[in-house]
């Protein structure tokens, strides 16, 4: 049985449905919904059960800090050892990521999955073609970026959910393995160009004063600037070829992706 966490979350719902729609045998669990399956708090690690998993997608339980996340990582995976789980399917982040504020529990899990017990797969997830889309502002008509001339390789979510869903279906092909599930480079003007706007670039401080006063939790000011700075930089817009490898097809249009989440956040869209 297949079993995928963090399933009233975005990706996680999307990798539970598409091994739903494949006729695969897969339920979900969440710390706050019994909608997908048991409620598991990785928070609370006397809540954790795996038994009867054969293959556990583990979708990072981020939006926390580092001590967090890499807690509550710990507790799946010494349950996932306890259990007799034969397979680990972890959601990491780029390889190209490293310089993003929330890189360490990723490799801190890979980290801690090799050094495991128990067979393994990594699947580096570039960011969000949607996520990208999303951190992009507007001025009236003309749409605001702080991500300069720089690109992003970014990812359809759904493109990764199916990627997921490749590899849990048949783990055994991919024991060991870590793939780099990055799309091809968009760029803010990529963006801008597919909706028929004008594109205002903003600089890395005001983004941060605009940030600052936004209400956000305390941790993710410094985590978006890092994207920001990233993108802008050229540390995150390298390309690869995983992606097409487990998806056996071309991804989906990420630049579309990105686009309709930006429109999405114009006011009175």
């Amino acid at each position: 049985m297949i079993l995928v966490t963090g399933a009233s979350g975005q990706l996680g719902h999307a990798i539970l449905t598409v091994l739903s729609e494949r006729g695969t045998a897969a339920r979900g669990s969440s710390r706050s919904s019994s909608a997908h399956g048991p409620l598991i708090d990785f928070d609370d690690p006397a809540s954790i059960s795996f038994v009867g998993v054969e293959t556990l997608v583990l979708v990072s339980a981020g939006e926390a800090e580092d001590d967090v996340v890499v807690a509550r990582h710990e507790a799946a995976i010494a349950a996932a050892e306890r259990d007799g789980v034969g397979h680990v399917v972890y959601t990491s982040l780029a390889s190209e990521g490293d310089h993003l504020a929330f890189a360490l529990a990723h490799r801190w899990t890979e980290r801690r999955l090799r050094d495991s017990s128990l067979a393994w797969t990594v699947l580096r997830n570039g960011l969000y073609a949607e996520l990208f889309g999303s951190l992009f502002g507007w001025d009236g008509p003309r749409l605001t970026s702080a991500f300069g001339g720089g690109a992003l390789a970014a990812v359809a979510r759904a493109d990764l959910a199916d990627a997921a869903a490749v590899v849990a279906e048949h783990p055994e092909r991919h024991v060991g393995r870590t793939y780099d599930l990055v799309g091809e480079p968009v760029t803010a003007n990529d963006v801008a160009t597919r909706l028929g706007v004008d594109l205002v670039d903003v600089s890395l401080q005001s983004k941060r004063v605009e940030l600052d006063a936004a209400g956000l939790k305390p941790f993710q000011p410094a985590m978006l600037m890092s994207i920001f700075t990233s993108v802008r930089h050229g540390f995150v817009g390298a390309s690869g070829s995983d992606l097409r490898l487990l998806l056996e097809r071309e991804p989906r249009d990420a630049v579309q992706a990105a686009a309709e989440a930006a429109s999405a956040g114009r006011p009175n869209a």
